[in-house]
């Protein structure tokens, strides 16, 4: 779980080198997986050709997501999806819908950087020097807890989102998908959807003839603590992307899922030009697909979710000591995710200034404690390996707190 420097200091992995590696660094059994596969084939192309980790991995994938029936592998979370995108868009269009051209998404959701992943989950902090090229979307609210409209209770704003969503899919007849995280929104603030919210969205979805996309990249695979996020929202996607922790963070692959409706509507005679038109170099990669395969059995056989559900509880037990200090506005978790927000008045919930660079005070100071933390403006972030020993989390969790209050000293003396 720990990373050194070249003077041999250590820091233990609080961001789980961002938020994909499951079981520490130099598991043994993936880096065999990978050095075997490098003894047999580096890479092949998977146009016109398969290999058979891609075939094997995909049987896996598609055995442990309800639903889902067929795979398409990129590089990453944000080419994962950008092919969700197309395939729904093109979807339609196979299907002679050619007005179905636009994407509902939720405020504060975050989908990728690249050009249709910052359109899908557009986060003005990050994207607005791109904003040129950013293709509109209708955005509608996402229920949180934290910083409602004023005039509103919780269970108010909660029925608002839904209703807003319900409105923009009754209103408009151009919509191809609604695009969501599943679970919870993390890089736009670590929002954790309350119970019945995705369920409610799916079926909203189904009513109005809309396909529903989920990105359980960062989500999935026990982030959460379910091994498949949208199984556990009791909601049903056509289209799903997962990375991330796919491969337990030893090299790059991302997936994306779709139902046999989805899948279907791509089958024609070659002249008709329905295939979809995607692919990258690296799709499929066997190198990439050996390590996934090795670590979804190593999921299996050390039972990881419950793993993650043991952790989570430890975590619970420690939010009132962290949500008690001088600076914390908000503490939000789920599974191994935990976003502490600090603020600079609890009371009127004001954010901290830029100009204080929390990011970098929190990183500084972690230093000090021994662990790595990164932030996300003035949320800190513990997202740590999902096979965290008990130890090490309680020393990641106390470094973290004595990092929260040196740290307001520093902006607040």
């Amino acid at each position: 779980m720990w990373l050194y420097d070249r003077k041999g200091r250590r820091l233990l992995d609080g961001v789980a080198s961002m938020w994909c590696n499951v079981w520490g660094h130099s598991r043994a059994e993936i880096v065999r997986s990978m050095i075997s596969q490098t003894k047999k084939l580096q890479h092949s192309s998977l146009f016109n050709l398969t290999n058979d980790k891609a075939e094997a991995l995909a049987e896996k994938l598609v055995s442990i997501c309800p639903g889902m029936h067929r795979v398409f592998y990129s590089d990453d979370g944000s080419t994962a999806m950008e092919a969700s995108a197309k395939m729904a868009l093109q979807y339609w269009q196979n299907m002679g819908e050619r007005k179905k051209t636009k994407f509902i998404v939720l405020e504060n959701g975050y989908h990728g950087d690249t050009i249709g992943a910052m359109s899908l989950g557009y986060v003005p902090a990050y994207f607005s020097s791109y904003k040129s090229v950013i293709f509109p979307t209708i955005k509608v609210p996402s229920p949180r807890k934290y910083r409602i409209p004023k005039g509103l209770t919780y269970e108010d704003y909660y029925n608002s989102c839904l209703e807003k969503l319900e409105a923009a899919l009754s209103r408009n007849d151009n919509i191809a998908a609604l695009v969501m995280e599943s679970g919870a929104q993390l890089a736009g603030g670590v929002t954790i959807y309350p119970k019945g919210y995705q369920r409610a969205a799916s079926r909203l979805c189904k009513k109005h003839g809309t396909l529903f996309v989920l990105d359980e990249i960062a989500t999935g695979l026990g982030r959460l603590g379910s091994m498949v996020e949208y199984e556990a929202q009791e909601s049903r996607p056509d289209i799903a992307s997962f990375g991330k922790m796919l491969t337990a963070g030893y090299i790059p692959l991302a997936a994306t899922l779709a139902s046999k409706r989805v899948y279907d509507a791509f089958l024609s005679p070659f002249e008709e030009m329905k295939h979809f038109f995607h692919g990258h170099t690296f799709t499929g990669n066997p190198l990439a697909c050996a390590a996934a395969i090795e670590n979804l059995n190593l999921y299996e056989r050390h039972k990881i979710i419950s793993m993650v559900r043991k952790n989570s509880v430890i975590l619970s037990k420690r939010i009132n000591e962290i949500a008690a200090l001088d600076m914390v506005g908000d503490v939000r978790y789920k599974g191994m995710l935990m976003g502490i927000e600090m603020v600079s008045d609890k009371t009127r919930k004001t954010p901290i200034p830029h100009k204080a660079n929390v990011p970098l005070r929190v990183f500084k100071e972690a230093k000090k404690h021994g662990i790595y933390l990164r932030t996300l403006g003035s949320i800190i972030m513990l997202v740590p390996p999902l096979a965290i020993p008990e130890q090490d989390l309680g020393f990641l969790i106390d470094g973290t707190i004595s990092t929260i209050e040196n740290v307001s000293k520093q902006i607040i003396p």
